[in-house]
């Protein structure tokens, strides 16, 4: 069974997630397997747009700790660096459609995203301080760019958990999307990942220079930014991990 599945349609990458029985914890291989989609679909030109999906229950609950903490130094060749910079990198336009859990990463790489469609079941959080860390992904810089300081204090601080609703309120989520059934049958015939499809080939059928120049412009220098932010993150993110605080709560996360 493949952890990350990808199909091609009209111009659309769509990377979904499949680790239904791990939460869509993400693990190294996960990290090398997006990590080559997006460096892969940076200069493919039958690639238009990507987008990211996950499960009806869980788009991802972060890191898959034990073999995050496997992997060695975080350095440049640490697959989830490579992945967090090809990440950041990207040029094309990024959709995410996000149902159940996002937590940590699953969050922070949302931020990523020109556009974001979650469901009404969508639960996001930031866990980091209460393993003993600081964010990642820049996100120090990303949310509270996004949704202003306080708001980004109080869930980078707290690490509090948030709905869809008040990520849409926030600006982090473009629009919250309800599952619509038939009368006849108890089966979805919209939900959030067939309508951020139905956005990305809308995205994917205008002229791909006009698109990618208005994100670059979009960006900014927000771009440079950001990746200097991330350097600095994994830098405080490494210091802490061997900090006695984080080992603690890292061994009694791994106990519960």
């Amino acid at each position: 069974m493949n952890e990350i599945e990808y199909t091609l349609h009209k111009g659309v990458l769509q990377l979904k997630l499949n680790r239904a029985h791990k939460k869509n914890a993400l693990n190294i291989q996960m990290y090398r397997d997006l990590t080559a989609q997006f460096l892969s679909a940076k200069t493919n030109d039958d690639i238009h747009v990507v987008l990211l999906t996950g499960h009806e229950n869980c788009f991802s609950s972060g890191n898959d700790l034990q073999d995050f903490l496997g992997a060695g130094d975080l350095n440049e060749h640490h697959p989830t660096v490579q992945f967090l910079y090809a990440l950041a990198n990207f040029n094309k336009p990024l959709i995410a459609a996000v149902s159940g859990l996002a937590i940590g990463i699953g969050t922070t790489a949302l931020l990523h995203c020109d556009l974001v469609y979650a469901a009404d079941n969508a639960r996001f959080q930031l866990p980091f301080t209460h393993l003993g860390l600081c964010p990642e992904a820049g996100s120090s810089i990303l949310l509270p760019n996004i949704i202003g300081y306080q708001k980004a204090a109080q869930y980078l601080l707290l690490g509090e958990a948030f709905t869809a609703k008040e990520a849409y309120q926030m600006g982090l989520v473009n629009e919250v999307v309800l599952s619509v059934a038939t009368d006849d049958k108890n089966e979805a015939l919209v939900n959030v990942d067939s309508y951020a499809l139905a956005k990305a080939l809308q995205l994917s059928s205008l002229p791909q220079d006009a698109v990618q120049t208005t994100k670059r412009l979009l960006k900014g220098q927000l771009s440079d930014l950001t990746t200097k932010r991330i350097a600095q993150e994994l830098k405080e993110f490494s210091r802490l991990l061997a900090t006695d605080a984080c080992q603690a709560r890292v061994s009694a996360f791994f106990k519960r």
